[in-house]
């Protein structure tokens, strides 16, 4: 069996995700999918791994996700090059439980789990659909519709959480710090700034005491000191945890945060492999351990980091705020772990724009989502997008 060509496909209107496909001489094709930066993660597929690729074995997972994260800046980061490298490891894994007749979670060691929590990440419809991808910018505050989530907690915090609970979604997470902080570039809050932003977890605990977990996302906007603030008058309000509080590029720094609350500290998306983890959990920086798999290094390293968060008795949660493939990669992954904690999810985005993409969304109810049984991801791209008018692909092929 050889890969005999890969195909990506980027469209205009979602001009952040980029689908690939790895077909083989088999006929059988494997679909992937990375997040932001589309075109140059396109680019380094085609101009540095196809030729690496092209006439190997498909199911030699390991050795070709080394074969791609071991050249020149594509180590321990989530660049281009480890963006590129994680759609291709995806589509790999779905090559390999299309030619086992298995899903992907069987391929990955099973299920150690027949549904898994979910929790909402409060995002409205639009919220990194487009190609503006910075804090606040993106908010579409004001527009209406039934899963406008990002406006209806910084507007009515209570009555969202009051409508998740009614869904069986008993965790949610919200950002009410970010306007500050993009403000005052992370330096400072002022007292208004912190009576404002407290004011959706002061919302929730009145609408439904402690029926709902609530995640505070911090975005690596804050310098320490400032972090340590927010978190110790976030205590009262008993968040689950918080994420990304600093930039993660200083494990002692974190730690220093872990340090200073008692409340879970959460990262990161923003870590690329399994080495960038073991400095932060050798520091003891990190409670739950987050991955976003199509930035990481594909679901060949995102096992090895859940195995390397379990060897700290640590709980693992796979990210995801990106497109649909993404998404069920990451459901695929939580099933088959043992450490798994809860998986994230966007209702505005599995309810709404996913299904403009994709041919299945797994079971989602009662706050739980279920495991999806077709054999490799069990999802395709919808035909309808083969024939927009806004597509661009690139091919290359064996020669």
């Amino acid at each position: 069996m050889k890969i005999t060509g890969i195909r990506t496909y980027r469209v205009a209107e979602f001009a952040n995700v980029l689908w690939v496909h790895v077909e083989t001489d088999a006929g059988i094709t494997g679909l992937g999918e990375t997040f932001y930066g589309a075109e140059a993660c396109e680019a380094h597929i085609h101009n540095t791994l196809a030729v690496r690729l092209l006439g190997k074995n498909p199911l030699n997972i390991e050795t070709l996700n080394k074969e791609m994260l071991s050249l020149p800046n594509a180590q321990a980061s989530t660049g281009v090059e480890y963006r590129a490298a994680s759609a291709i490891d995806i589509a790999l894994w779905d090559i390999f439980g299309k030619v086992a007749g298995q899903p992907v979670h069987t391929m990955l060691g099973g299920e150690s789990w027949d549904k898994v929590r979910i929790y909402n990440t409060c995002a409205g419809t639009r919220y990194v659909r487009s190609n503006d991808i910075k804090p606040v910018n993106t908010w579409n505050l004001g527009e209406s519709g039934r899963y406008e989530d990002l406006d209806a907690f910084m507007t009515n915090a209570g009555a969202l959480a009051e409508d998740l609970l009614e869904q069986g979604i008993t965790a949610m997470k919200i950002w009410p710090f970010d306007p500050p902080a993009i403000e005052n570039q992370g330096q400072f809050i002022t007292a208004d700034q912190m009576r404002k932003a407290l004011q959706p977890f002061e919302s929730i605990r009145k609408a439904v005491g402690d029926k709902m977990d609530v995640m505070v996302e911090m975005h690596c906007l804050w310098n320490l000191p400032v972090a340590q603030d927010i978190a110790r008058e976030l205590v009262q309000y008993k968040p689950r945890w918080c994420e990304d509080p600093i930039r993660i590029n200083n494990p002692q720094a974190l730690a220093d945060f872990r340090a200073a609350t008692p409340i879970w500290s959460c990262a990161s998306e923003t870590l690329g492999s399994r080495f960038a983890y073991k400095d932060y959990l050798d520091k003891d920086a990190i409670d739950v351990v987050m991955s976003d798999l199509c930035w990481t290094g594909g679901l060949t390293e995102g096992r090895k980091i859940a195995a390397l968060a379990d060897l700290h008795h640590k709980p693992f949660a796979p990210h995801d705020c990106i497109g649909p493939i993404g998404f069920v990669a990451a459901i695929h992954m939580s099933i088959s772990q043992p450490n798994t904690y809860i998986q994230e999810s966007v209702r505005a985005f599995y309810e709404g724009w996913y299904l403009e993409l994709v041919t299945e969304m797994p079971k989602i109810e009662g706050g739980y989502v279920y495991p999806m049984e077709a054999p490799g991801l069990g999802v395709e791209l919808v035909p309808s997008l083969f024939e927009r008018g806004d597509l661009t692909t690139r091919y290359s092929e064996l020669n």
